[in-house]
């Protein structure tokens, strides 16, 4: 049972009480597809390979250029359709900890586990580069050298990951003090 979601147009944030038990509080981030751009990419790759077969036929060029383009339109398609990732969700169960699971196109399904006495404190942090700035939602744990990263290839807007720190918060029983954030 969906009980809160928002949209934009990248992303779709789905608040879900899928079990009747309301210990288990499940985030998920859905990357938005949109169908013109594998419509684009496919019309560039036959393109491409048309002009090959072009030149092979009406030019006589060597069939090795047939080849080349078609090594050039599988790089190309691997470059432009790298983001393999459907959705990204947190199931947060108070009693044993965060379950984050990374869900590929393919079926593939990436699970990783941090016990609740393991996490320290949720963090949003602001990430700046000298291209972009975007905001990412982090744990900070017990015993690690480095934060894990509660959404790791997908980078949802701030107004959705509030929602998901704000239940993290919960859970891990940090108080409203040091659990504050800004708009």
């Amino acid at each position: 049972m969906v009980e809160f979601s928002i949209s934009n147009a990248r992303y779709n944030y789905v608040h879900d009480q899928k079990y009747p038990s309301e210990d288990v509080d499940i985030h998920h981030i859905i990357l938005k597809r949109s169908g013109a751009k594998y419509y684009f990419v496919y019309a560039l790759v036959l393109l491409v390979l048309a002009c090959g077969f072009y030149m092979y036929v009406f030019e006589e060029k060597s069939i090795s250029l047939v080849y080349y383009s078609l090594l050039f339109d599988i790089l190309l398609v691997k470059l432009l359709l790298r983001k393999p990732v459907n959705k990204e969700s947190v199931v947060i169960m108070p009693a044993f900890g965060v379950q984050l699971e990374t869900h590929y196109m393919s079926g593939k399904v990436i699970r990783c586990f941090v016990p609740i006495d393991k996490i320290l404190k949720p963090v949003l942090l602001e990430c700046v580069t000298p291209v972009t700035c975007y905001w990412t939602l982090s744990l900070i744990v017990r015993e690690e050298s480095e934060m894990v990263l509660v959404f790791k290839n997908l980078r949802p807007p701030v107004k959705m990951l509030v929602h998901v720190w704000k239940a993290l918060c919960a859970a891990t029983d940090n108080k409203e003090e040091t659990c504050t954030h800004t708009e």
